[in-house]
């Protein structure tokens, strides 16, 4: 049997032309929303106009009420009035300075420099101390800082308990003196580097220091606090211990 073939009429299709008008009409590409341009506000940034804003805070001077121009800052603050920076850290480089140089002297001792404890200068000891051991091979910044807490700790339980109801020391008093007294122990440190790894000498330059930080540290504690001149012995034996247990760091 043959197969039927059906035919079916399909309409012609017809493009539009490059000169229809409605299609140059559907072309046109149309501007993006605008919001509406208040021209009565008189606030220069509610308007959306950033050339009247600049003109606007220009012949001001400033939108927020403070002269820019001369160093002050909005709001009418002043750069000038400000302290410095060290000064609102707490840091004094001129007491610290004061302190470091009363300690270099172990037959005069000023206790009135040391009324202001600070840990500033202990710390830069530490780090100094730190870096003079580094020097020398042994990574020990982490044992310093701990043995000087702990130190520091021990020295103000001990002259508490022996000067009774009497004894005012606080913990950071006790804290900066202890470590402004660290000196000694930095400077032998430093001069440790060019000295012979065994022998007396070594040993002999380490108790010279010993007794200069400790006669330094007692003399600051009994002078700082109260109740502390009866037990002047045993306050310098526990200072005694604490700068010969830093010393050990040094020689061994």
């Amino acid at each position: 049997m043959g197969t039927v073939k059906k035919e079916f009429a399909v309409p012609p299709v017809v493009f539009p032309s490059g000169g229809n008008p409605n299609l140059q009409q559907r072309r046109v590409a149309t501007a993006p929303f605008q919001p509406p341009r208040s021209t009565g506000s008189s606030i220069p940034f509610m308007s959306f106009d950033i050339g009247s804003a600049a003109a606007a805070s220009t012949s001001s001077g400033s939108i927020y009420g403070g002269s820019i121009v001369g160093g002050s800052v909005p709001g009418g603050a002043n750069f000038e009035d400000e302290e410095p920076l060290l000064d609102e850290l707490g840091i004094h480089p001129d007491q610290i300075w004061k302190k470091t140089k009363s300690i270099l002297n172990p037959f005069r001792v000023r206790p009135d420099v040391h009324k202001d404890s600070d840990l500033s200068g202990p710390i830069l000891l530490y780090m100094f101390f730190g870096l003079f051991q580094l020097l020398a091979g042994k990574i020990q910044f982490g044992v310093i800082l701990g043995w000087i807490v702990v130190s520091s700790i021990f020295l103000y339980v001990v002259f508490n308990m022996l000067a009774g109801r009497n004894g005012n020391l606080n913990l950071h008093t006790c804290t900066s003196v202890v470590g402004y007294c660290m000196l000694p122990v930095v400077v032998l440190s430093a001069v440790s580097l060019f000295l012979p790894q065994a022998g007396i000498i070594r040993f002999a330059v380490a108790g010279v220091f010993v007794l200069w930080a400790t006669r330094i540290c007692t003399s600051l504690m009994v002078s700082l606090a109260d109740g502390g001149d009866e037990h002047r012995g045993l306050i310098a034996y526990a200072c005694f211990l604490i700068f010969t247990l830093f010393s050990l760091l040094v020689i061994f």
